[in-house]
């Protein structure tokens, strides 16, 4: 939780975030991540500050537990000083105890928030899915609460001006601006009509604008000229080098690459811009491929 102190901006966790969008899809299958297709209806979670604090976090609690599908889960919700947002304490269940930072109790709309990350760790618990390292692991977190419905909740906790800030969570604002985005373009959602913060729907902006670069990159037949000018170039250094590597010169690091098949011929691998799975097809010009993780079919130019 930052409270009042500098918030870090931009995409240093994305590749982990993007890491974690695939193993989700892994896990879950495309029917188990479908089954997530309506995000968390902000009436569900509001807190009025005339609402009793306890009940009001149990109400929060149980929308939440039924937005990420969680059997027999009760949450038990207290709170006390600490230095960070919450945490939850991890059991078999029936039953888990989530603390809530004191902060809380005066700042009960961010109390959804809080409650999605700590309720998301039970999930990813169950589903025995994590990442090795607590960094990595809470990122993770973070992505899987945005992705299947719930984390717009932490993107509009942000808020900053002049004189303080907040956020939750691990991922930057505009990371969770692009899971956000990637989880509206597979669902067809609009979540810009739920942000009450004025800073979070502008990272929510910037973070759809970097997911919409993933399907406008080489060789997607929706890349722009200059990508696909160097695209080329790489492909014909490739062609050239059956044993070298596919870039001719330095330049930024290209997401596709090449591969030499054996006995002839040349394939490209690339990432699906949906899930993040790599996906390889071969190069012979315009090809049409189906991503086999989610499913998503992709107009390649190779």
């Amino acid at each position: 939780m930052t409270n009042g102190s500098e918030v870090v901006h931009g995409y240093p966790h994305l590749d982990t975030a993007r890491a974690a969008i695939t193993a989700l899809h892994k896990r879950l299958s495309y029917d188990g991540v479908r089954a997530y297709e309506t995000s968390v209806a902000p009436a569900d979670v509001a807190f009025a500050d005339h609402d009793d604090l306890h009940l009001g976090a149990q109400r929060v609690a149980r929308a939440l537990v039924r937005q990420l599908r969680l059997p027999e889960a009760r949450m038990i919700v207290s709170f006390r000083e600490m230095e960070h947002a919450a945490s939850v304490e991890l059991t078999a269940g029936p039953e888990y105890f989530i603390e809530l930072n004191d902060r809380f109790r005066k700042h009960r709309r961010d109390i959804g928030a809080a409650l999605a990350h700590e309720i998301t760790h039970v999930l990813l618990h169950r589903l025995g899915l994590a990442f090795p390292g607590t960094r990595d692991n809470e990122i993770l977190t973070d992505t899987v609460t945005t992705y299947l419905g719930a984390g717009w909740l932490l993107l509009d906790a942000f808020r900053e001006d002049a004189v303080s800030s907040q956020k939750l969570g691990y991922l930057t604002p505009e990371e969770f601006g692009y899971v956000l985005a990637k989880r509206a373009m597979v669902f067809d959602e609009d979540p810009s009509v739920w942000f009450t913060s004025p800073q979070g729907y502008t990272a929510y902006t910037k973070g759809r604008a970097q997911a919409l670069r993933d399907g406008q990159q080489p060789p997607l037949s929706a890349a722009g000229w200059n990508g696909r000018r160097r695209y080329a170039k790489d492909r014909r250094y490739a062609q050239d080098h059956p044993a070298g590597a596919a870039r001719p010169a330095p330049g930024p690091v290209a997401a596709y690459a090449f591969e030499h098949v054996p006995g002839g011929g040349l394939r490209v691998s690339f990432p699906c811009p949906t899930c993040q799975q790599r996906i390889r097809v071969p190069v012979r010009g315009r090809v049409r491929a189906r991503c086999s993780l989610c499913r998503t079919v992709l107009e390649c130019d190779t």
